[in-house]
């Protein structure tokens, strides 16, 4: 176990939150900068995407669940949480900019759905008695995100949704021997 486990996420909690002040007081929207795909200037998106949010609820939505899980992946498992962390951050931006709807994708939600999937899905692979538990509490905290692969509403990126949690599932069962 690892002391320090909160503080990547809590690192990129900041930075989100740091964008969101400068976009509100400043009263812009970056929301241009979020990843649109299969366009160039989409690709700035893979980086920038998941510290963009559209409003404060989208942003606060986030945040606890980006500080549980990625403090949970950083806690319990710290000889590979850094390599998760950025495969779950660019692979599943990199999906969203290969395969998404045209339009521009913003949020950490992608990185959460990959994070809750690689927690969960690694608990199934290894079958040692912590990862099965945590993967057991990610399921009773965070199961009703599956939902989230199935929205209709045409504002939410389900595609951001649906390939963090492939990422998730295949990072999963390719680490599930380290």
């Amino acid at each position: 176990m690892h002391k320090t486990g909160i503080v990547p996420p809590l690192r990129l909690c900041f930075f989100m939150w740091l964008v969101f002040t400068i976009e509100f007081y400043l009263d812009v929207d970056l929301g241009y900068l979020g990843i649109y795909p299969r366009e160039i200037t989409g690709l700035v998106g893979v980086v920038m995407a998941p510290l963009l949010h559209g409003n404060f609820n989208h942003l606060a939505s986030n945040t606890i669940p980006l500080l549980v899980l990625g403090g949970s992946l950083f806690f319990f498992f710290p000889a590979i949480a850094t390599r998760v962390f950025l495969q779950a951050y660019f692979f599943t931006n990199v999906l969203v900019w290969i395969f998404g709807r045209p339009f521009y994708h913003i949020g950490a939600s992608g990185l959460i759905y990959a994070l809750a999937s690689f927690l969960v899905f690694f608990g199934l692979f290894k079958q040692n008695f912590k990862s099965v538990i945590i993967s057991a509490i990610v399921i009773f905290l965070y199961g009703g995100m599956a939902y989230g692969l199935l929205s209709f509403d045409e504002r939410i990126s389900w595609e951001s949704h649906l390939m963090g949690a492939v990422v998730g599932l295949s990072t999963a069962y390719l680490m599930r021997r380290k």
